[in-house]
């Protein structure tokens, strides 16, 4: 289903809208927790840090936003199978989404940014060493840009097992276009990850949106094992 038109807007009270798109696009009666403040607040133009475990709607923390406003929003991330998986739930749901990493030919790539450049795209998720290319970063200074959002930023701390350099790469971002929000999002970050994110990707005036990770759905018991086989 197509986003409708007066969701649309340059930053603005956004309740109403966000609540329509949200149950229009993407089929859900509500928001969850502080999704709809961090929906808020990156519809109006600010930056943020997001900790949500996995399975909290973190996804929707900006792809809603990034309906919301003006252009296409640009989702950096590392794991290609993520992407397409969540182009094509996006696609089934009427918005147009797309990727731009290692996967595409020469041809594939070229109309990707053909559509980016012609206003057709809603979300571009883009892969981190495609985006810090002299390329794409031209690309996108000629694009109308409605957020970047920096997804796993974890992958930006050196004292994690999952640290890769090209994130630290992504404080272009803030440097290039200081005018587009940013939004940075884990689902995995000690206070020391947390800052160090912060630090890097230019966050350091932006408030952390830190959900709970209390899973009341699930629970652990113990109990004895009756008539066990004795080893």
């Amino acid at each position: 289903m197509p986003v409708p038109a007066t969701a649309r807007n340059s930053g603005s009270n956004n309740t109403p809208d966000a609540l329509s798109v949200l149950n229009h696009v993407f089929g859900l009666p509500g928001f969850r927790g502080a999704q709809e403040q961090i929906v808020r607040h990156v519809t109006d133009g600010g930056n943020c840090l997001v900790l949500m475990p996995t399975g909290g709607g973190k996804s929707l923390c900006y792809q809603l936003p990034s309906l919301l406003r003006k252009g296409c929003g640009i989702v950096v991330s590392p794991l290609i199978a993520l992407m397409r998986d969540q182009v094509a739930g996006l696609l089934e749901a009427g918005v147009k989404a797309a990727v731009l990493n290692s996967t595409l030919s020469f041809d594939e790539a070229n109309a990707v940014e053909a559509r980016l450049l012609a206003g057709d795209l809603d979300l571009l998720y883009v892969a981190p060493e495609r985006l810090l290319t002299p390329r794409c970063l031209a690309l996108l200074g000629r694009a109308d840009i409605a957020l970047f959002a920096i997804d796993e930023a974890h992958c930006v701390s050196q004292w994690g097992h999952d640290f890769r350099p090209e994130y630290i790469g992504l404080s272009v971002i803030a440097e290039r276009f200081p005018g587009v929000p940013r939004i940075a999002l884990t689902a995995t970050a000690d206070d020391l990850t947390r800052r160090e994110i912060v630090d890097r990707l230019g966050l350091g005036d932006a408030p952390s949106f830190v959900a709970s990770f209390d899973r009341p759905n699930i629970k652990y018991e113990i109990v004895d094992k009756q008539n066990a086989q004795i080893q």
